[in-house]
């Protein structure tokens, strides 16, 4: 018999993008990538592509539970991040499958509208994702409109984002990584860390001229990947930075539309 090196499991809880850009096909690619195995628990299947989601439809909630029961019986992950979730009940059934068992890190990127500005939560399921599911979260990664939308802080420079990174935290107990992603007139990507003692300024050149669909899914998987490596949550955020940075900069193009270069980024 062959001997085979052991590899860390990592866990997307998300939604499938036609498009492959983004959802469960980015998370999946980026722990590739990264040396990780990649498991996944469907929450909804989109009709998507770079320059829109055409239909939503969610899977129901019992099968999400026997998604999330099945992977965790033979193939326990070491760490895990939700996407979309699109719904209040599948919200509830995993915060439900997460709470009161011993569990590892859980990376919460709180999906709520497309790059192309489609809905990506449904209204009802708002309170759901604060209430319920971000008390469990070792880390949440909002964006800028995700960051208002949580806290109610407009948004406009880096010491709003810091602000808003607090806040989140002290709600929700919680670390907190606030995406500048979408931060107008700055010339860099900024992003805030902060884990209610230590606070981080991570910041790289704009990478120019690039479409971004999906960057914010594998931001937040490679961070998960970089857990389930054993890196602390200080640096598995600072590697996934520049991971990310790395796979715009190396990005191709499929058909007319840029797309993230995961395998040339992970060579960086």
């Amino acid at each position: 018999m062959p001997s085979h090196k052991s590899i860390p499991i990592a866990l997307t809880i998300a939604g499938s993008d036609s498009g492959g850009g983004a959802g469960i096909q980015a998370d999946l690619k980026t722990f590739a990538a990264l040396g990780v195995h990649g498991t996944s628990a469907i929450t909804c299947v989109t009709a998507q592509n770079p320059r829109g989601v055409r239909a939503v439809g969610a899977c129901r909630p019992e099968l999400v539970r026997a998604q999330l029961a099945a992977v965790f019986a033979e193939l326990p992950p070491a760490a895990v991040k939700t996407g979309m979730l699109f719904t209040r009940a599948n919200i509830a059934v995993v915060a439900d499958f997460f709470r009161g068992r011993r569990r590892p890190p859980l990376v919460v990127d709180p999906v709520m509208v497309a790059g192309s500005g489609d809905a990506l939560l449904q209204p009802a399921a708002s309170n759901a994702l604060r209430r319920q599911l971000l008390p469990l979260a070792a880390l949440v990664t909002p964006n800028l409109p995700e960051a208002q939308a949580l806290t109610g802080i407009r948004i406009t420079d880096v010491e709003s984002m810091r602000r808003a990174a607090r806040q989140l935290s002290q709600q929700h107990g919680c670390a907190v990584l606030v995406k500048g992603g979408h931060l107008p007139h700055s010339r860099e990507a900024v992003d805030i860390f902060y884990d209610g003692r230590t606070e981080l300024l991570l910041t790289t050149p704009f990478v120019r001229g690039v479409n971004t669909h999906g960057t914010g899914c594998a931001y937040s998987a490679a961070i998960v990947a970089y857990l389930a490596l054993g890196c602390t949550l200080p640096l598995a955020v600072a590697r996934a930075k520049g991971y990310i940075t790395q796979a715009i900069a190396c990005g191709a193009r499929a058909g007319r539309h840029d797309v993230l270069g995961h395998l040339a980024a992970a060579k960086r």
